[in-house]
């Protein structure tokens, strides 16, 4: 089926007008979306791309709109996949949790823009040569080997930085110091690149190579361009809520990384398969079409990529490992929701608090020692227990001594909302009165810095 030019703007625009929806409503303002908030707005992208298939499946037809929902399933596992990657880039960044939704944005955006340059290259060459199914399907043959060896050695995902923001950071002036959600701040008299638009530079470059893979993918189903773009699309979106709704569970899905490459490896058999009945090499079979192998259908390749996808979900939650994680995961979020409770908590709060944080660090202690690498690997966790267990016993030591906390809350530790205790300077612990002291020292100094860029700013217009 031919798409018409004006069904391709329509679609455009309303992508855009999507995409600019979620920045004006939801990442303009720097906030820290509710379970809630991330729960009701990633049914809601579904259930717009479930809508969007429907229509395709009514107007296109049962093929054109098996083709969709077979590419949004699998592009959409793929993107899970790239949540780990960005997770990774965003820790490694030390993202501030309110500006994350920003980043996440903007790869969402990039991602759109590099996978339609992708898809256009994609589509040119599968019209003008035969054989780019050939080249289609070993590039996913590869991945999905490639997948399987990295998730052997742990270590699939890399670096957070990547060698292109290094190179970046070589060549440009740049701060470890984050200025809000700026780009650019001063340091010292100069313009210097933020750790906000490093972060952004390492999600562009990962969308690119994630291209790389998942393009050629969805041409092993279909070789439709619109649908092509619309699933592709689609699957992207909503992508950014679906980050905090998931956050806590990426982790457990220890076996993704297995589906996703038998995922991959099937769609890559399916092109060179295809490539085979379209061939036209002269050095396979004189250059004539071979069909001695039988066509995979769209639709038994839609029922293994939901099969593939079920069993492996399944199995990393109920597999040991998978529970492993879920036990440090608990953990580490309820040292967390320890260390956040204030003075204005009440003393069975913290105390309730306390006790469910110590039945979970007791599950972790118990964990057979083969999965000390979990533990290892989620390496704040022990961190946040003892800073949990430093923060309690100050608290009984004020208990003791006759002083309420919730009555005199300078004599309590201070906690930060992202889960780390206060310090000075030399690393020592520090109550509230303390941190007020630092607190107006770095209010101090950025307004000196504020100056300084004023200054600046002054000295080039002048």
């Amino acid at each position: 089926m031919t798409v018409s030019p004006l069904i391709w703007a329509v679609t455009i625009i309303v992508v855009l007008g999507l995409l600019a929806f979620d920045y004006i409503f939801h990442v303009r303002k720097a906030h820290i979306p509710t379970l809630r908030e991330a729960a009701v707005w990633s049914a809601l992208y579904v259930g717009i791309a479930l809508a969007f298939g429907v229509l395709v499946l009514v107007f296109g037809g049962v093929d054109m709109g098996t083709e969709y929902f077979a590419g949004y399933v699998t592009e959409k596992a793929l993107s899970v996949d790239n949540l780990f990657v960005f997770l990774i880039i965003i820790a490694g960044f030390s993202v501030p949790r309110e500006d994350q939704q920003k980043v996440l944005l903007f790869g969402i955006t990039f991602a759109i823009i590099a996978r339609s340059g992708m898809i256009a290259l994609g589509a040119a060459a599968i019209d003008n040569f035969s054989w780019a199914f050939y080249l289609f399907g070993a590039i996913l043959l590869y991945t999905a080997i490639k997948m399987i060896v990295d998730e052997l050695k742990e270590d699939s995902h890399g670096d957070s930085e990547g060698v292109f923001v290094r190179l970046v950071k070589k060549v440009l002036p740049a701060t470890d110091e984050y200025d809000g959600d700026k780009l650019f701040t001063i340091e010292n008299g100069k313009r210097v690149l933020t750790p906000m638009l490093l972060v952004m530079i390492a999600i562009g470059a990962t969308d690119i190579l994630f291209a790389l893979d998942s393009i050629p993918a969805i041409f092993g189903l279909t070789q439709n361009t619109y649908i092509v773009f619309t699933a592709t699309v689609f699957s992207l979106l909503g992508l950014r809520q679906l980050y905090f709704l998931i956050d806590g569970l990426l982790d457990r899905l220890v076996y993704l990384s297995y589906g996703l490459s038998i995922i991959l490896a099937f769609i890559g058999v399916k092109l060179v398969v295809h490539a085979l009945h379209e061939n036209e090499l002269g050095f396979i079979n004189g250059g004539e079409a071979v069909h001695a192998i039988p066509e995979i259908t769209t639709a038994f390749s839609l029922s293994v990529i939901i099969g593939v996808l079920t069993v492996t979900v399944l199995a990393s939650l109920l597999s040991p490992k998978g529970r492993a994680q879920a036990a440090v995961n608990n953990a580490h979020h309820e040292a967390r929701a320890y260390l956040e409770m204030t003075y204005r908590s009440f003393e069975e709060q913290r105390d309730a608090m306390y006790e469910k944080m110590l039945a979970h660090e007791k599950i972790v202690d118990g964990l057979p020692a083969k999965y000390e690498d979990i533990v290892v690997a989620e390496h704040s966790v022990r961190e946040l227990l003892a800073d949990a267990h430093r923060v309690h016993e100050a608290r009984l030591a004020f208990n003791e001594r006759g002083e309420r906390s919730d009555e005199q809350p300078d004599g309590l530790l201070v906690t930060h909302p992202d889960g780390t205790v206060a310090t000075d300077p030399g690393g020592t612990v520090i109550t509230l009165a303390e941190e007020k002291e630092l607190r107006e020292t770095k209010e101090a100094k950025r307004r000196a810095r504020e100056q300084a860029r004023a200054e600046h700013a002054e000295a080039r217009r002048g």
